[in-house]
């Protein structure tokens, strides 16, 4: 019998802890997966040393590019994106990116001939997963941030830009439960049936961000489809298939 986890805040409407219990439950193995909600990033090895039974945590908000100061080792994903949300514990506790895998599997079956540039908005530790596929896939983008030394400003998006860059891409928590009427200050009008909008947040199913999106007739995804791969990828790296 093994126990994993997840670590982050406000970890109450996990969809992990979901869907490994009934995964578990199904397949007889005995293992069990726990909600670890840390209130600093600095807590973690205390909590490793706590629960000795502990083989692998998932990684959620905020903590997947602190949490890289707290680990012997890191794979190329992790490296290169900066940013870590699968972790392995055996002789070394090992950090790795599963985002990228999960996201370029659900994004690339979307993607049409027109859709040759991307709005990144959130420079975080999923922005960063994000930017590492598109630059895979040589699709160019730009970041928005409310922060203006990191991106783009929100104001600055108009009819020329979305022309430029049709893909839109929600890495931040807006519209996340339970904050559901929240959503980015983009203007919602100048979207057409040429844009795609992806949404990270996957609780609600449809958060505003996809809703305004799909009334002009844009293709909209959340985060479910990206959220299972990245479950099964973070399941074979702890079982050591991956």
């Amino acid at each position: 019998m093994r126990k994993y986890g997840l670590i982050g805040k406000s970890l109450d409407h996990s969809f992990s802890k979901k869907y490994f219990d009934e995964l578990f439950s199904w397949d007889g193995s005995g293992n069990t997966f726990e909600l670890f909600p840390l209130e600093n990033i600095s807590d973690l090895p205390s909590l490793l040393k706590s629960e000795p039974a502990l083989k692998g945590l998932a990684v959620t908000i905020p903590y997947k590019e602190s949490v890289m100061h707290y680990l012997d080792r890191l794979d190329e994903s992790a490296l290169l994106t900066g940013a870590v949300n699968c972790i392995s514990i055996g002789t070394q506790i090992a950090g790795f990116n599963t985002d990228v895998t999960g996201f370029e599997e659900s994004f690339k079956p979307l993607l049409e001939p027109h859709h040759k540039g991307a709005l990144i908005f959130g420079t975080g530790g999923a922005s960063k997963a994000v930017q590492f596929v598109l630059n895979k896939l040589r699709i160019p983008y730009m970041l928005v941030s409310r922060d203006q030394l990191k991106g783009i400003s929100y104001n600055s998006i108009d009819a020329d830009l979305l022309s430029k860059y049709p893909v839109l891409i929600n890495c931040t928590p807006a519209g996340m439960y339970p904050a559901i009427h929240e959503t980015l200050p983009i203007p919602f009008h100048l979207i057409s049936n040429r844009n795609l909008l992806f949404d990270m947040v996957y609780n609600p199913e449809e958060t505003l961000f996809l809703k305004e999106g799909k009334s002009r007739g844009a293709k909209t995804e959340n985060g479910l489809r990206m959220l299972y791969i990245q479950a099964e990828v973070n399941l074979a790296i702890w079982e050591g298939r991956g």
